[in-house]
C-alpha cells in the first residue's frame, strides 16, 4: 500500500507506553511529574507524552554520567574490542528495527517516509559501525624530543559529555553525536529536541539491549531555554558540551561555558550559495538544486537556499526548475508517492510564511508557492517556495529561514558570484556546477564553507568531516577529526638519563 496510514503502524504500541529519561540505565519518571506533548506535524494529532526533565532530572543524569565515567566502566574495565562490539550490537539492532524507525521518524518529524527509511535509517547505522571502528584505533605517539626522557602522548576520553541535537535529523544527529563519543570512551547525556524526541527514546532502549553498561547513556527529555537544555548546558559538572542547531542558541552556549571552560564544538546555521555556471549540466544542475532546497522540507543547516544563476542559463534553469517543482507531490510523510512533508511545528510553519511576507516588501518577485497549500489545511504545511529578482543584500538571502524557501540571484562571472557566495555571515557549505574542472576546483578554493560540492548536493559519508565556517560554528564532526572533539591528550616524560 502506497499510504502507511492504512495498515497498522509498527510503532503504534510503542506509543502508548510511557516516555520517560533515561538516567542511569533505568527509565524513571521526571521529579516534578511534568510531561510535555509531542504531536504529528501532519495531522496535528497527539503522538505521545514525554517527560520534561528539570534541573534535579539533569543533576542525576550528569551525577549517573559522572560515576559511570569516572569508575572507568566503559572506558578502563572494557577493551576496545568490548565497546566496539556495543556499537555494533547498537547499530545491528537498529538495522532490525529499521521500518519501526523510519515510521517513528516520519510521524515525529514530517519527513517523506522514503527519506526516513532510505536516508536517515541506513546513514545512522553506517555512522555507528563507522565509529566502532575507531574503537580500536585510538592511538598516541612516541617522541624523540630529549635522550634522557622517554616521551609518548595518551588520547583519553574527556569525561561527561553534554550534547544538544536539533529536530531535523533526530536519529542520525544523535548518531553524529554518539558514535564517536562513545568510541573515545566518554559518557553522555543527550537532549533530544522537544519535538522530536521520540527516535532517541527508542534508540535508548536499543542501547540498553545492546550492552552498554548503566549510566554511560543518559537520555534527559525536555525543553530548551531556561529549561532542560539550558540546565546541561550550565552544568558545572559537564566536560564537553555539543550542540547542532540555531546559531543564537550557540552564542548562548558559549557564553554558559566560560564559568567552567566546558569544551564546546558547533554546528550552527548556513545560507549556502549554490552556484550553475553556464557550462554546467542544466538538467543535472535542476535535480540539484532541488536537492538541495526541498530535501527534508528545506530544514537542512546546509541546504542551498541561495541560487546563483549565470545570466545566459537564467532563463532555460527557470524554465526547467519552476515546471519539475509544481510537479512535486505534498503530503503526509508517511505516503511513500509524498516528495515533501509539513515543517516540524507550526511555529516553523510561521516563521517560514513570516519571511515570504518579507521579501516580497523588499521586491523580490515570488514565482511559486509562499502559502499553505489549499489540500492541506491541517498540517504546517509550506508550498514549495521559489523568488526571483533577489539581491544578496536582502534578508530572504541573509537571513536563515529553514524553509523550502529558494532565493534565486544571477550573476555575470567566477569573481561577481564568489564576492556574492561569500558575502554573508554563515559559511557551512555550498556547491558549484560547471563542466570546468579548473573552474570548480578554482571555486572550492574562494569560498569560506566547510564542505563544497562540485556537480552534486547533499553527499554525506561518516569518514567524511563536516562543520562551519564563520557563524556556522566550529570543530569537525564525522571522519576522524571528530574524535578530537571527544578526547585528550596527555603527554607523558619517563626520565631514563643517568
Amino acid at each position: 500500500m502506497a499510504v502507511m496510514q492504512e495498515k497498522e503502524l509498527l510503532c503504534k504500541e510503542w506509543l502508548k507506553k510511557p516516555k520517560k529519561l533515561l538516567i542511569n540505565g533505568k527509565w524513571v519518571e521526571p521529579k516534578s511529574g511534568k510531561y510535555f506533548k509531542v504531536y504529528n506535524p501532519a495531522t496535528e494529532e497527539l503522538l505521545a507524552e514525554v517527560a520534561e526533565a528539570g534541573k534535579e532530572d539533569v543533576d542525576m543524569a550528569v551525577k549517573a554520567a559522572r560515576q559511570a565515567f569516572e569508575d572507568g566502566r566503559f572506558h578502563r574495565k572494557m577493551t576496545a574490542a568490548q565497546r566496539a562490539r556495543c556499537l555494533y550490537k547498537l547499530a545491528d539492532l537498529i538495522e532490525q528495527h529499521a521500518d519501526e524507525l523510519a515510521e517513528l521518524e516520519t510521524l515525529d518529524n514530517g519527513k517523506p517516509i522514503n527519506e526516513s527509511k532510505y536516508v536517515d535509517v541506513p546513514a545512522t547505522v553506517e555512522t555507528f559501525r563507522y565509529y566502532a571502528g575507531w574503537t580500536t584505533k585510538l592511538e598516541g605517539e612516541t617522541i624523540n624530543a630529549n635522550n634522557n626522557f622517554f616521551t609518548y602522548t595518551l588520547r583519553e576520553p574527556i569525561g561527561v559529555v553534554g550534547q544538544i541535537i536539533p529536530w531535523n535529523f533526530p536519529m542520525l544527529m544523535m548518531a553524529w553525536k554518539w558514535g564517536p563519543a562513545l568510541a573515545c570512551g566518554n559518557s553522555v547525556v543527550l537532549k533530544p529536541a522537544e519535538q522530536t524526541p521520540l527516535s532517541a527514546l527508542r534508540i535508548g532502549e536499543l542501547a540498553l539491549e545492546a550492552g552498554f553498561p548503566e549510566g554511560v547513556i543518559n537520555i534527559v527529555t525536555g525543553l530548551g531555554p531556561d529549561s532542560t537544555g539550558e540546565f546541561l548546558a550550565n552544568h558545572d559538572d559537564v566536560d564537553k558540551i555539543a550542540f547542532t542547531g540555531e546559531d543564537k542558541t550557540g552564542q548562548k552556549i558559549v557564553q554558559a561555558s566560560i564559568k567552567t571552560l566546558k569544551r564546546v564544538s558547533l554546528e550552527l546555521g548556513g545560507k549556502a550559495p549554490n552556484i550553475v555556471f553556464a557550462d554546467a549540466d542544466i538538467d543535472a544542475a535542476v535535480k540539484g538544486a532541488i536537492t538541495g532546497i526541498f530535501f527534508n522540507q528545506g530544514q537542512v543547516c546546509c541546504a542551498g537556499s541561495r541560487l546563483f544563476l549565470e545570466k545566459p542559463i537564467h532563463d532555460e534553469f527557470m524554465s526547467k526548475l519552476l515546471d519539475r517543482v509544481g510537479k512535486m507531490r505534498q503530503g503526509s510523510g508517511l505516503d511513500e508517492t509524498t516528495q515533501i512533508g509539513p515543517q516540524v511545528s507550526k511555529e516553523q510553519q510561521e516563521r517560514i510564511l513570516s519571511y515570504v511576507d518579507i521579501a516580497q516588501k523588499e521586491g523580490a518577485t515570488l514565482a511559486c508557492g509562499g502559502v499553505q497549500p489549499e489540500e492541506h489545511k491541517k498540517g504546517y504545511f509550506v508550498k514549495p517556495t521559489i523568488f526571483t529578482n533577489v539581491k544578496n543584500d536582502m534578508r530572504i538571502a541573509q537571513e536563515e529561514v529553514f524553509g523550502p524557501v529558494l532565493a534565486v540571484i544571477p550573476f555575470e562571472g567566477l569573481d561577481d558570484v564568489s564576492e556574492q557566495a561569500n558575502k554573508v555571515r554563515f559559511g557551512l557549505s555550498g556547491a558549484v556546477w560547471t563542466r570546468d574542472v579548473k573552474k570548480a576546483h578554482k571555486f572550492a578554493s574562494h569560498i569560506k564553507a566547510g564542505t563544497i560540492w562540485v556537480n552534486c548536493y547533499n553527499v554525506f559519508d561518516p569518514a567524511v568531516p563536516f562543520g562551519g565556517y564563520k557563524m556556522s560554528g566550529y570543530g569537525r564532526e564525522l571522519g576522524k577529526h571528530s574524535i578530537e572533539l571527544y578526547s585528550n591528550i596527555k603527554s607523558v616524560w619517563v626520565n631514563i638519563g643517568d
